[in-house]
């Protein structure tokens, strides 16, 4: 049995991964603004949820506190915010907003520090615990992606994975952050790969081949770790 934290979790590739990671018997605890629709499945496996804000400073304290003295196998934080135009033709920096770049810093970068901070005593008390960070093809170098506050997010996160693991590998926990390029998040996961693939004809990577990476990487034994992955959608020339 495994015990699962996912940030991010009410719908697209967080969704995913409650409805495709966990096994019947494990357990898993979805944080998310808004109730996912998941946590009524019927399918072996129990769900809770954690109603968090992660704009807010005092998320951590809060998620904290509902998985009290619960240990963790798998923790996923896979949240990340931004810019209102990003990814279009029509964004420009100049005209970001400074309050909306101060509220993406914190949910990208600082609310996955403070939680883990206070999650680690959970993760912990596993005999294989494991930390998957999801990040973007955007934080990587010459990606040609003008995005500055999401771009610095997405690669300040990898070094938040660098610095955590060597924090964590004297408990035997590893940090690994899982770059993705465009996925095809508006896909629902129990619709299955093919939709995807043919609606977006290699342009956008399916849900499932990110779970498919996660479940490789918390399943393999503890003398592994693996760092980082880089998967850019396959007709994506700038990743």
């Amino acid at each position: 049995m495994k015990n699962f934290i996912i940030f991010g979790a009410s719908q697209g590739l967080g969704d995913a991964f409650v409805k495709g990671l966990p096994e019947n018997g494990d357990r898993v605890w979805i944080v998310s603004r808004t109730r996912p629709p998941s946590v009524d499945l019927n399918d072996g496996i129990t769900r809770y949820w954690i109603e968090a804000d992660l704009s807010l400073p005092s998320s951590a304290e809060k998620i904290a506190a509902e998985i009290a003295g619960e240990p963790l196998d798998v923790l996923i934080y896979n949240v990340g915010l931004w810019e209102k135009e990003g990814f279009t033709e029509q964004y420009n920096f100049e005209q970001d907003d400074p309050a909306e770049i101060i509220q993406m810093i914190q949910v990208n970068l600082s609310s996955p520090i403070t939680c883990i901070q206070k999650l680690l005593p959970n993760l912990k008390q596993s005999d294989h615990g494991k930390i998957i960070l999801i990040g973007s093809t955007a934080g990587l170098d010459h990606t040609n992606n003008d995005q500055v506050t999401f771009v610095a997010s997405k690669f300040g996160l990898r070094g938040i994975g660098s610095a955590l693991r060597e924090h964590t590998r004297k408990y035997g926990i590893p940090v690994t952050c899982i770059n993705p390029g465009e996925i095809a998040a508006e896909i629902p996961y129990e619709e299955g790969a093919d939709k995807a693939i043919a609606l977006y004809d290699g342009a956008r990577i399916p849900v499932q081949d990110i779970v498919s990476l996660v479940k490789c990487v918390i399943t393999l034994s503890k003398a592994s770790c693996v760092k980082e992955i880089h998967i850019p959608a396959m007709l994506d020339t700038n990743a």
